[in-house]
């Protein structure tokens, strides 16, 4: 089953508008989605840049513990590991490693590296998770190995 993710500041394949970016506000672009089954029991979003000069992608958000009910995140979702508004979730780490390492992080590539490519992915779960916050992409994936319903992906670029 496959999960359709969009989003109003970009379209599939589209740059990321400044204000989601590095160069911006470095705020979390609204997000909407269609298509989670109805037995899902809980979501996760991982967003990661595979285009970055690491040995893995580059993590910009790792959030889980969604109500598997929500159909979107708007934008600007606050830092932290657990958050209560807009809906009760928790983040986990990110790739930086200092300034804000829990939470969203835009893109931010480096300058002159060519277009990135940046993949919101959305997991619909058929188990609710028990996982701490704070949680790095890799534990998360682990937790989430074997629960997975459906997914869907939404992928904007960027480059400076």
């Amino acid at each position: 089953m496959k999960i359709i993710v969009s989003s109003s500041a970009f379209a599939e394949g589209e740059q990321i508008p400044k204000p989601f970016t590095g160069d911006g506000q470095d705020v979390s672009p609204p997000l909407r989605w269609e298509g989670v089954p109805e037995d899902a029991k809980e979501l996760a979003l991982i967003c990661d840049d595979p285009d970055a000069p690491t040995a893995e992608p580059w993590v910009h958000w790792v959030i889980y513990k969604l109500p598997a009910a929500l159909r979107e995140l708007p934008q600007g979702v606050p830092a932290g590991a657990r958050i209560e508004s807009p809906r009760a979730a928790l983040q986990g780490r990110n790739s930086w490693t200092s300034g804000r390492t829990i939470g969203y992080r835009g893109p931010a590539p480096p300058p002159g590296h060519g277009v990135h490519h940046y993949h919101f992915r959305l997991y619909a779960l058929d188990c609710e998770l028990s996982v701490n916050p704070g949680i790095d992409k890799t534990s998360l994936l682990k937790a989430m190995d074997g629960h997975v319903l459906a997914e869907g992906e939404l992928m904007g670029t960027y480059q400076r």
